[in-house]
């Protein structure tokens, strides 16, 4: 009997230890690492275009090679260490936010004279002799499988002080990368190979003096400490509705006060107002779970060939219109996707052959702009699905999906147990616990007839 005491107080506390441990590893979709996007990155290409008299003119781009992670509004910020005592003459395209202490020229001023500039792209509506191509977005980039023609942002550069030659010229330090907020991280600036230009008409093809590229990638965990979205689940077949886990996003006792507002106080105009234009905190409304976003599956309809779900995305956050939103699921059942009602659709195959990635977002003028909290804050859209008799199934909780991103962001999901389940399955379950405390009992008696 005590063999077995101490054996079974053994495998509790293995047991208990390993409840504790693998919680650990639910974090890994936060690195930089992107399993659904494993090379996606931003790549910044620094092309030096031809020499001045005591620097260079340079056309700065930023590729967003990102299958699914955009840049919003309020745009990019990029910044950079000179290597030696550079200053910049005039830049067009762009703008240093700050010009230093310039106070040592005399006649001309440089644009900037700060050892650590900071650049930022213009607006819409920039007149034309300040623009070139790429440029005057507001700092807005398009991820690659959205749009690739608007997936990069460009600003050229005229920087004194500096090499004329190849071999005298220095690279820039310590690249940072806001979009608009931090979880970009960027790697040292590299020599590549000089990029060549093609002429309009495609006749002519010009060359960089040099070259330089530097890497950003992106991290979940750096760019904020919790969740940003979470999902829910319902289905016709069952009443039950799945919430947001509790505190997904934060508790409502243990926030800070103002940090949510409820959706029916008096001052809730006031407090909105008040917020601040460069406030990215999100300002959420008062929920069980504290997402600024939430993403809602509903299994809606079952047919003799197909099935159809509802999607729905309703925006928590008062201080965020969410402009060229995207969704990204993943479910088995998309290599037979029939159609999509009012999203556009996409798939991803990350796994090569394997096709059960889908990423969604709104078409333009239509849907593409999900505004905040309040009753426009939300868009939805219902999905086709052709059954496969060799897959298809409501068990299990197979017709949920296996993961969600929400603007390149991993959405929480509900723990599988709270699943909703056909009705003829509890008994199934009841079975199944009742056979586990049987186990368990016989276990115990086998250990007291045996001591």
């Amino acid at each position: 009997m005590g063999f077995c005491f101490r054996s079974f107080t053994k495998f509790a506390s293995c047991s208990i230890a390993l409840v504790f441990f693998l919680p650990s590893f639910g974090f890994t979709p936060t690195d930089a690492y992107d399993a659904l996007d494993p090379t996606g990155n931003i790549t910044i290409k620094w092309d030096i275009i031809s020499w001045t008299p005591d620097g260079y003119v340079a056309v700065v781009t930023m590729y967003n090679f990102q299958q699914y992670r955009h840049i919003q509004a309020p745009g990019w910020t990029l910044g950079w260490t000179w290597a030696k005592k550079e200053v910049i003459w005039s830049m067009m395209g762009g703008q240093a936010t700050e010009q230093g202490d310039c106070s040592k020229f005399k006649g001309s001023i440089p644009h900037c004279c700060k050892k650590n500039p900071t650049v930022v792209d213009l607006l819409p509506g920039t007149p034309y002799n300040q623009q070139i191509a790429n440029c005057c977005k507001g700092g807005v980039i398009n991820s690659w499988a959205q749009d690739p023609a608007t997936a990069a942002s460009s600003f050229q550069l005229s920087v004194g002080q500096a090499g004329t030659t190849n071999r005298t010229v220095r690279v820039p330090k310590n690249f940072t990368l806001m979009a608009p907020g931090p979880g970009y991280t960027c790697g040292p600036a590299k020599v590549g190979k000089p990029t060549k230009f093609v002429s309009q008409d495609g006749r002519r093809t010009t060359q960089a003096m040099m070259t330089w590229n530097v890497t950003c990638t992106y991290s979940q965990f750096l760019a904020q400490k919790t969740p940003t979205c979470c999902v829910s689940l319902s289905s016709f077949y069952n009443d039950t509705i799945v919430p947001c886990p509790t505190c997904t996003c934060g508790c409502q006792n243990s926030t800070q006060s103002g940090s949510c507002v409820h959706s029916n106080s008096p001052h809730l105009a006031s407090v909105v107002s008040s917020s601040g234009t460069n406030n990215y905190a999100p300002l959420v409304q008062c929920t069980s779970h504290m997402c600024p976003i939430r993403v809602h599956w509903h299994v809606k309809l079952n047919y003799k060939e197909y099935w159809r779900v509802k999607v729905t995305i309703t925006n928590f956050n008062y201080r965020m219109n969410y402009s060229q939103w995207n969704l990204v699921v993943q479910h088995p059942n998309f290599d037979n996707l029939t159609q999509s009602f009012s999203f556009m659709y996409k798939p991803l195959t990350p796994y090569s052959s394997i096709n059960d990635t889908a990423m969604l977002w709104g078409v333009k003028f239509y849907n593409d702009l999900l505004m905040q909290a309040g009753p426009l804050g939300n868009v939805q859209s219902e999905l086709l699905f052709r059954k496969d008799p060799s897959t298809f199934t409501f068990n299990q909780g197979w017709a949920f999906p296996r993961r969600i991103y929400f603007n390149g962001d991993n959405c929480v999901m509900p723990a599988p147990d709270s699943y909703p389940y056909l009705p003829n399955t509890s008994s199934r379950l009841n079975a199944s616990l009742l056979s586990l405390v049987l186990t368990l009992f016989l276990s115990l008696a086998f250990c007291y007839t045996h001591a």
